[in-house]
């Protein structure tokens, strides 16, 4: 029995175009592969089968055809026999062509099915392709092409683009601001155009950065069409990236300002941000990790210490209990932020108790009275 694109993304078969885009982009950000790495093999699949249903259920003539004949009917193999998927048809009349434009939906293109199936039928798109054509309109149904940046020129300090809010619920790790709301539609037959790969930069910024949020600014230089003569012409812009409090590694920002290529297309450009080395604190999702090295004498009766934040404010860590070797401490709301939270996590100070390398008579004597 083949897929139910219905049950699939949890609408009814009366569902309108609005209902299929929700419950798409419900289904999408709670499976994407990003939010789901601890089991990644079974998101990747969900992934794949949410965006393969979205792009039949939003396209009217996938939709109709399935809707008649069932996922292998719409996929050019025999349909169920004596049921379609929803019409209870039991197979495609010989010689049957269907003809699937662009409804706002990714593929939109010409398919041939007969009534013994064959190569001709619906290939589903790359979830990932649907995916980022999805958000870069906003969840709208037909998606214009994703504008870029082109080369980069020099730099008046490293910068880049601010992403989509989480509130508009982009999973993190992602970032499409800058991308035009078109509606010109899926073009490919039947898969999506193949688009220049962007050209990917890495985003190199500090941990108080990404601690506190700031505004990184990029000067690049761009090829574009003079309008006069067509002729490529170099031209500068700023662009301009509000890094969110609380960004990871691994966000990646696309610009949609960039060069403009002898077909007209424009390549995007991809920015990875990547974090610097910090010489204090070392980073694992909200969790800031640090140490504090105790001479053994401190670490049996007790020592004050400070440490200076990533915004510049100061801890006084104090403990006049006895240290054991591998101890760790955990100062609540003093990691970093979340992004899609605002709530911080914690700090985790680990003690590493340094012992001496040798002791005298006298000393070891005393020792073993002290501890006798």
């Amino acid at each position: 029995m083949g897929k139910d694109y219905y049950s699939i993304l949890g609408v009814s078969k009366t569902a309108d175009e609005e209902e299929i885009k929700k419950a798409y982009r419900k289904q999408a950000l709670k499976w994407h592969p990003d939010r789901n790495k601890e089991n990644a093999d079974v998101a990747k699949a969900k992934f794949q089968e949410i965006g393969e249903a979205f792009e039949v259920l939003n396209d009217k003539n996938k939709r109709a055809v399935f809707d008649q004949y069932g996922e292998e009917g719409l996929k050019g193999g025999p349909p169920p026999s004596g049921a379609g998927g929803a019409g209870g048809a039991g197979g495609f009349p010989s010689g049957f062509n269907f003809s699937s434009g662009s409804a706002g939906g990714p593929g939109g293109s010409t398919f041939s099915f007969t009534s013994s199936g064959g190569p001709g039928g619906f290939r589903p798109s790359n979830a990932d392709d649907i995916f980022s054509h999805f958000f870069s309109s906003f969840g709208s149904g037909g998606m214009g092409s994703m504008g870029g940046m082109g080369s980069m020129g020099s730099m008046g300090g490293m910068g880049g683009m601010g992403g989509m809010d989480d509130e508009d619920g982009m999973p993190g790790g992602f970032s499409f601001n800058g991308m035009p709301r078109g509606s010109s539609g899926f073009r490919g037959n039947p898969q999506f155009s193949q688009k220049t790969p962007p050209a990917k930069h890495p985003l190199l910024l500090s941990l108080e950065d990404l601690y506190t949020g700031t505004t990184k600014r990029l000067k690049v230089t761009r090829k574009i069409r003079d309008s006069a003569t067509g002729h490529p012409v170099s031209d500068e812009k700023i662009l301009t990236v509000e890094v969110k409090a609380g960004w990871k590694a691994g966000t990646k920002i696309r610009f949609a300002e960039g060069d403009v290529l002898e077909n007209g297309e424009v390549q995007d450009v991809e920015f990875t941000i990547e974090e610097k080395p910090h010489p204090v604190f070392k980073r694992d999702g909200d969790t800031l990790e640090t140490s504090i090295q105790l001479p053994l004498v401190e670490a049996l009766t007790g020592f004050s210490r400070t440490v200076k934040t990533l915004d510049g404010r100061t801890l006084r860590i104090t403990n006049q209990n006895v240290i054991q070797p591998g101890e760790t401490l955990k100062v609540a709301n003093e990691g970093m932020p979340n992004s899609k939270t605002g709530q911080k996590g914690h700090l985790s100070i680990k003690y590493e108790i340094q012992f001496p390398q040798q002791l005298t008579a006298e000393q070891k004597t005393a020792l073993k009275n002290i501890f006798a």
